[in-house]
């Protein structure tokens, strides 16, 4: 994984519009000025980690939703196959269709190789701009799923 790719923090968050739940579009640039956005990169609906990675953030909705967060998951796998996961796990947050790999490559974390995203977060600040990140270096690792808490800890220290 080349992490000279990944955007750090201070950079401005690259806008998208992407396929979420019944095909309905989403957009980043919509929470501009409004709340920050948490966007958790998963590589596959239904793999093993993403299937505690995710269960992880739905345990921290409430917090995240009382400080103002709106969550996103994006994947490369269809929005058909997000909502079928996304039901599968009880989620109450979207999970996004990057089916063309254009987010995932603007936040550098396309595995070009295996042509999925790298497990990873981004915290995006009311103004746009990337506050925090992470990505595990190993997607296998459960130990090295980005943290929600992290994130949260971010959210107070701004």
């Amino acid at each position: 994984m080349d992490t000279t790719k990944i955007l750090s923090p201070g950079t401005e968050a690259p806008d998208f519009k992407l396929r979420g739940p019944g095909g309905a579009n989403y957009r980043l640039s919509e929470h501009r000025g409004e709340c920050p956005v948490l966007l958790v990169f998963y590589p596959f609906a239904f793999s093993p980690v993403c299937s505690h990675q995710l269960p992880d953030v739905e345990k921290a909705m409430a917090r995240l939703s009382s400080a103002g967060v709106t969550v996103y998951g994006i994947s490369v796998d269809s929005y058909h196959a997000n909502a079928a996961f996304a039901r599968s796990l009880g989620l109450s947050f979207p999970l996004l269709s990057d089916w063309n790999r254009e987010v995932s490559r603007a936040y550098g974390t396309l595995f070009e190789p295996g042509n999925f995203s790298w497990r990873a977060s981004f915290l995006v600040d009311k103004q746009g701009q990337i506050a925090w990140s992470e990505i595990a270096e190993d997607l296998d690792a459960l130990d090295q799923v980005p943290s929600v808490e992290r994130a949260l800890a971010t959210l107070v220290s701004a």
